[in-house]
């Protein structure tokens, strides 16, 4: 009985300085996805990368125009019987040939894109990470965690907005001026 009582004893102990050991740490969360969406450096390749999948299109459509054209063209030629069947076959796999092209052209684009977007985003995770590192330091809190890891947190936990306005101040988005951007390298030198 007394063994019981001894252990029961031990482990209420350690259950009540568990539960001020938890109570000594604060805890936070951020939403790296909407950082990333919401700082000034993520918008601007976000932008720089539409508008190269925009110039990208704009050569696959103009390609896919030109292709359906000779196409047509084809078509026209063998109903009006004007070129030999071998002729024709040479034209159609030609045409085949190029649409291969066309399509492999498109696939190596987006393949290109999609790499340069990780890259890009994974420098700026870095850098948020840092930053959210910084936070917690300054804030005290013992744990940060990313949101999409929750099933549920208050909101009063979240420090997204403050990692956004952080982020900024100390990594000014280089298309926002040659001015604002040698004034964050300055400020980043000195710390």
């Amino acid at each position: 009985m007394k063994r019981r009582l001894a252990l029961l004893s031990v482990f209420a102990a350690v259950l009540l300085s568990a539960s001020g050991a938890l109570a000594q740490n604060k805890f936070a969360y951020v939403d790296m996805q909407r950082a990333l969406d919401q700082i000034d450096e993520g918008k601007a390749i976000k932008a720089e990368l539409k508008g190269e999948f925009d110039r990208k299109q704009a050569e696959l459509d103009k390609k896919q125009e030109e292709l359906k054209k000779e196409y047509t063209s084809l078509e026209a030629l063998a109903r009006e019987g004007v070129v030999s069947p071998d002729k024709l076959r040479e034209k159609q796999m030609d045409l085949e040939r190029r649409v291969k092209e066309v399509t492999q052209y498109w696939q190596e684009a987006q393949k290109a894109l999609s790499e340069k977007e990780r890259q890009a985003t994974q420098s700026l995770f870095i850098r948020m990470s840092g930053v959210v590192q910084s936070i917690a330091q300054s804030e005290g809190f013992s744990f940060v965690f990313e949101r999409a890891a929750l099933a549920y947190a208050p909101e009063s936990l979240d420090i997204t907005n403050e990692l956004v306005r952080k982020y900024n101040a100390k990594y000014p988005a280089k298309a926002a001026g040659g001015a604002d951007a040698k004034k964050g390298d300055a400020k980043a030198k000195k710390k």
